[in-house]
């Protein structure tokens, strides 16, 4: 075995799984993962844990798992990770954790995010359980949203004896998991509704089709319905468009109906009650994850499809994963290049994008190269479905409907950096409804510095009472 390399993992063959939503990586065998642990140095100082959201202690797990013992590994990750077999997924542990793994520096990091998902994986399929005996306090916090954020928030807050319940909008729990990450990447009966199955073993309540700002405002939260506390973690579900001629047509989606309509209500399924329509060939404009997504699903669906960005392949935001996944999939990348104009045929159904080539010039306040177009170069994708893929931000239906509740030009709401308080009194908020789209794992450690935050507040105003 050579200790530089990382264990090779089992995937889905590309042609195979171009044409499946089966999961395309199969994870590690109890001899890989144990194999792939060996390789790990038990750090005295592990950096990798300083480059982890949410300060997995990464050795000590790993040292379990060196030994077999996985169930005290599953252990170690539990008290610091709410959803281990959804982070091991869909984290980008290359830019973090493995990204300080001392491995790394002359060879391959230790394949951490694997290693995760195989410890939390193996709990799930044993039926074993966090330990929830934590007495209860007699208070009640409200958490809005089931996705990352808050998930982790009140997985946390259970453990510290609170009365906990998750107002969700959608009829499915998960937020963004269930409704914007696809099958192929994250499994949601096995491993999204497991995982959510546990929080509700540990005594966490979720209350599906429940709008805030529509069915109950956080004044009846706390005026009526009694909770001492409240944390927003409602996401960022609200779309971005171009502004560009023909972006109305029938046959524009955002990445976020598409991924919903094809993820939540399962419209890939042709006995679906909404089925989605069946392009022959897609642009996807954008160059993050969720553009992946969207563009591997419509290939699953039998489309040519074109990735657009305006960048180059270096500055491409995505995952290098997830780009490595699309291309061996046949996703065509037309790189350097910005749509103009959705061009439409007489009955306003889409029938092409106008585009136009761009060229890099000095770097812009992100620190990526600021793209500019190159006169004359314009030329048209031949394409009867466009997607939308440019970033989402925070919709301002609670912040319109709650007193008091600060928010900045970008619609998000202003909260306290660690603690999470916003300017509304006992109103906390955390995720991608703070900080505008961000990783699933970003938005678990808000969830988890915000339940910390409203323990110390609750706790504070009853020594104070």
């Amino acid at each position: 075995m050579d200790m530089k390399k990382q264990v090779p993992i089992c995937e889905q063959d590309p042609k195979v799984r171009a044409k499946n939503f089966d999961e395309v990586c199969l994870g590690y065998t109890k001899e890989q993962a144990i194999a792939e642990a060996t390789r790990c140095l038990e750090c005295k100082n592990p950096l990798c844990v300083m480059g982890c959201p949410v300060s997995v202690p990464i050795p000590e797990f790993i040292s379990k798992v060196k030994t077999g013992d996985f169930m005290d590994a599953f252990k170690i990750i539990s008290e610091c990770n709410t959803l281990p077999a959804i982070c091991g997924r869909v984290c980008p542990q290359e830019s973090q954790c493995e990204k300080k793994c001392v491995r790394g520096i002359k060879g391959e990091s230790i394949a951490i995010g694997k290693l995760e998902r195989f410890v939390a994986d193996y709990a799930m399929e044993i039926g074993m359980r966090r330990p929830h005996s934590h007495e209860k306090n007699g208070k009640k916090v409200a958490v809005i949203g089931s996705g990352p954020s808050g998930l982790a928030c009140a997985g946390d807050l259970v453990k510290y004896g609170y009365d906990v319940t998750i107002f969700e909008a959608l009829h499915e729990a998960g937020g963004v998991l269930v409704y914007g990450i696809p099958e192929f990447r994250l499994p949601k009966e096995d491993v999204v509704k497991k995982e959510i199955a546990m929080l509700l073993h540990m005594g966490v309540k979720i209350e599906t089709n429940t709008i805030i700002g529509k069915s109950v405002t956080i004044d009846q939260l706390f005026d009526e319905e009694g909770f001492d506390a409240v944390f927003i973690g409602s996401g960022a579900g609200l779309p971005k468009f171009m502004g560009i001629k023909g972006e109305n047509a029938n046959g524009v989606f955002s990445a976020n109906e598409y991924l919903t309509r094809s993820n939540l209500m399962k419209a890939f399924d042709e006995n679906s009650l909404t089925p989605i329509m069946r392009a022959k060939k897609v642009a996807v404009v954008g160059g993050g994850n969720v553009a992946m997504d969207a563009a591997r699903t419509a290939l699953r669906l039998g489309a040519e499809t074109h990735i657009i960005y305006r960048r180059s392949e270096k500055e491409l935001p995505a995952r290098a994963e997830e780009v490595h996944h699309a291309k061996e999939e046949g996703v065509i990348f037309d790189i350097l290049t910005n749509p103009t104009e959705i061009l439409t045929d007489d009955d306003g159904w889409v029938k092409g994008i106008r585009c136009v080539k761009m060229e890099l010039t000095e770097p812009d306040e992100s620190g990526r190269r600021r793209p500019q177009k190159i006169e004359g170069s314009d030329f048209t994708i031949d394409v009867d479905m466009v997607i939308m893929s440019l970033g989402t931000s925070p919709n301002p239906l609670i912040a319109s409907t709650t007193n008091g509740l600060d928010t900045n030009e970008r619609q998000c709401i202003v909260a306290d950096s660690i603690s999470g308080h916003t300017s509304r009194e006992g109103v906390f908020a955390g995720g991608d409804a703070v900080t505008g789209a961000a990783t699933v794992i970003l938005a678990m450690s808000a969830g988890r510095s915000a339940a910390v935050g409203i323990h110390d507040y609750l706790s504070s105003k009853e020594r104070n009472s």
